[in-house]
Parts: structure tokens; C-alpha cells; sequence
């Protein structure tokens, strides 16, 4: 994947809520003072009577995207996910899923891509908050092509939506022709002996790991699952009895992610083999992004281990 060019997925949500504002005119954008982080200080200058800086009051700021949505716009709300699902829990529950509003809530700094901001930026346990409101579809794109796609689909999808995003640079994986749904896994590739099922930039280390596994005589498929709810439980159900094993990876605390998602499926209509890689029970330190998926064991090199644990205990693969 060295090779491969490479975005934040927050440029490309900045890029492509403009183009969207630019065909819709009910979307508007707020933000709590990251328009310079997120590059959506481009959409205030491109549409200054559509955008809102609430400073850093994200509570207010959700509060008054429930109120746009009852007028018929379409909020766009931008900060980071550590801020997104904790500060403004309440306000997102309350008034944003409670009466079903049409909100989207853009989340950067998602997992440890912003390494170096360290605990307080980290956003590690926002899937497993936003996942637990009802009437929440929470997602997280692998590239920036995904998040494109993932920001038109938001908008034209009912109800709120919770979209997360990268801070520092990921591998583009897809080209322009992606037919990208809400709910409906991508298979990267195919395989027999067992399937990762990653979730935004993990994707692409779930392609790596599956090509040095492939070097040692594995067939490995791989699922983007950037939909976490609802989850494609048929994709799930599929790689499980087709390969009798399965890793995820998410870039997100081991409890209530995709892993404990994935685990719930399983173990309701097909048990097999499961290893999970995430962050365990612990906060992370400061560092280069790489360098922290290493340090955690969440490097594409961790996920190739977790494949042969698994291969190793398969013994059955379900049916029916």
C-alpha cells in the first residue's frame, strides 16, 4: 500500500459538503472553531449566509442543528468525535435522536490518527456512544473516494447520522465508479480460509495484512464494513460461513464497536473463530499515528497474527 496516494478523510468531507451545498440549497454547515482543521472555513467562504461557527460550545451547537431540522434544512454539523459523542451526548440523544432529526454530525479525529494531540483528541470510544442511541446510523468511510460518497448518502438518507473521519492522511482505496450504500458491506477481496472485517482506516491495513498472508499460502477475503449501524448483518453471516473465521479491526475501543457488533451477529446466527483488534482497556499516549498502531497491536501486522489465531481454532463452520 506504500505506493498508493493518500488523504485525510476530512479534507474529503470538506470538499464534498460544498459540492453538496452547491445542489442543495437546504444544507448548511456549523462548527465549533475547527473550520481551519477541517477546511470548512472554504464552504464559509463559498456560502457565508449557510455557515455558523458556534465556537467551542458543541452543545449549543447541536441544540441549534436540531432546530434548523425542523425547518427543513439539512445541518451538516463539523467537529471531533471525542467532542461529538461526549460533550454534546446529551444534546445528540435528546434532541437530535429522541425526535428523529435530520442531522448530520461530521466527526474528525476519529480513533488515533490524531496521535500527537494525544487523549483529549483521541477519539476512541465514539462509535460505541453513538452506536447505543436509537435512531443513530453511524459511519466511517476508508478513503477519501468513501467519504465523498458517504456525504451525499448522509444527506439523503432520513434521520441522523453520524459520520466519522480521519485526521491524518489514508490510502485511497476506491475510484470514482464505488457504488457506495449505507448499510451494505464492500468486498475488497475474496478468500476461503477467513475474512477481516475492518472499518475506516483500518481497511487498508486489512488489505495489507491479507497480502502477507497470501505470501504464506492464506486466502483471506476483506469487508469495508463502513456502515456500523445498521450493520450488514448478511455480509457477517456470509464471510462467516463461507471461511469458518473471522478478525475485525477498528480503529475504536474493543467494547461496543465493530467487534462487539460483529461478536452479537455471530453469536446469534453463526459461531465461529473470532479475534478482534482494537485498543483494549487502556488510554493511549501521544505519537505518530503508525507508531501507536504498533505500540497498541493494531498494526496491519497485528491483524495477520489475529488471522492465524483464528485459522487455528476453527474446528466448524456453521450452516443452515
Amino acid at each position: 500500500m506504500a505506493d498508493m496516494p493518500t488523504y485525510p478523510t476530512r479534507y474529503a468531507y470538506a470538499e464534498a459538503v460544498q459540492e453538496l451545498a452547491a445542489a442543495n440549497p437546504d444544507v448548511v454547515l456549523l462548527n465549533a472553531d475547527v473550520a481551519k482543521s477541517m477546511r470548512t472555513n472554504e464552504f464559509a467562504e463559498r456560502f457565508p449566509d449557510r455557515e455558523f461557527n458556534f465556537g467551542i460550545a458543541e452543545q449549543n451547537m447541536m441544540a441549534a442543528a436540531a432546530g434548523m431540522a425542523t425547518v427543513g434544512l439539512i445541518p451538516f454539523v463539523s467537529t471531533y468525535a471525542v467532542f461529538a459523542s461526549m460533550r454534546a451526548c446529551e444534546q445528540v440523544r435528546t434532541m437530535i435522536c429522541y425526535p428523529r432529526l435530520n442531522v448530520k454530525i461530521a466527526a474528525s479525529h476519529g480513533g488515533l490518527t490524531p496521535g500527537q494531540d494525544g487523549v483529549t483528541h483521541q477519539g476512541l470510544e465514539d462509535m460505541a456512544l453513538m452506536r447505543s442511541l436509537a435512531g443513530m446510523t453511524v459511519i466511517q468511510p476508508a478513503d477519501a473516494t468513501s467519504t465523498r460518497k458517504a456525504v451525499w448518502a448522509a444527506a439523503a438518507h432520513p434521520g441522523p447520522v453520524y459520520l466519522r473521519l480521519t485526521r491524518d492522511p489514508v490510502p485511497v482505496l476506491y475510484d470514482d465508479s464505488l457504488q457506495f450504500e449505507i448499510g451494505r458491506a464492500i468486498t475488497l477481496r475474496d478468500g476461503e480460509d477467513a475474512t477481516i472485517i475492518a472499518i475506516g482506516d483500518m481497511v487498508a491495513l486489512a488489505v495489507e495484512a491479507a497480502d502477507m498472508l497470501e505470501a504464506e499460502g492464506l486466502e483471506v477475503g476483506v469487508l469495508d464494513m463502513h456502515t456500523l449501524k445498521p450493520l450488514d448483518e448478511a455480509a457477517v453471516v456470509r464471510a462467516a460461513r463461507a471461511t469458518g473465521a473471522i478478525v475485525t479491526a477498528e480503529n475504536h475501543t474493543l467494547f461496543g464497536g465493530l467487534g462487539s457488533a460483529v461478536a452479537e451477529v455471530l453469536g446469534e446466527q453463526c459461531p465461529v473463530p473470532l479475534s478482534r483488534v482494537g485498543l483494549g482497556n487502556t488510554f493511549a499516549e501521544s505519537g505518530p499515528y503508525r507508531e501507536l498502531l504498533v505500540k497498541y497491536r493494531m498494526s496491519s501486522v497485528d491483524i495477520a497474527a489475529a488471522v492465524q489465531t483464528v485459522v487455528s481454532r476453527k474446528d466448524r463452520v456453521c450452516s443452515g
